[in-house]
């Protein structure tokens, strides 16, 4: 089974980009560490595909936002539509083995 974990992490990401309330938290929950959150979501800012602000009327100044953009929605799209084919696909194979297991037991 070859999946690319980097298609599955950024999809994860672009899901949850307008509700993280820290890249700890988001790290958390996708359960990858921060490094590797912040390194997606800076590819993922440089890419254009997710727009990063201030809230400027928060008391901490390290917080951000996470929007994303109109090539974002449009890459989220994409990618979670690969995502469900693979998906589909992967389930078409086990329940072709499992057919098979069940022949072999008769």
């Amino acid at each position: 089974m070859n999946v690319n974990i980097s298609d599955e992490l950024t999809l994860a990401v672009l899901r949850h980009a307008e509700t993280i309330r820290s890249q700890k938290s988001l790290a958390e929950q996708l359960g990858y560490s921060v490094g590797k959150v912040n390194f997606v979501l800076k590819a993922l800012i440089a890419k254009g595909w997710v727009k990063m602000e201030n809230f400027s009327s928060s008391t901490h100044k390290r917080q951000y936002r996470y929007l994303l953009t109109r090539e974002g929605i449009e890459a989220r799209i994409a990618l979670t539509e690969q995502f469900i084919e693979r998906k589909k696909r992967e389930y078409d194979e086990l329940v072709a083995e499992l057919e098979i297991a069940k022949g072999r037991r008769i």
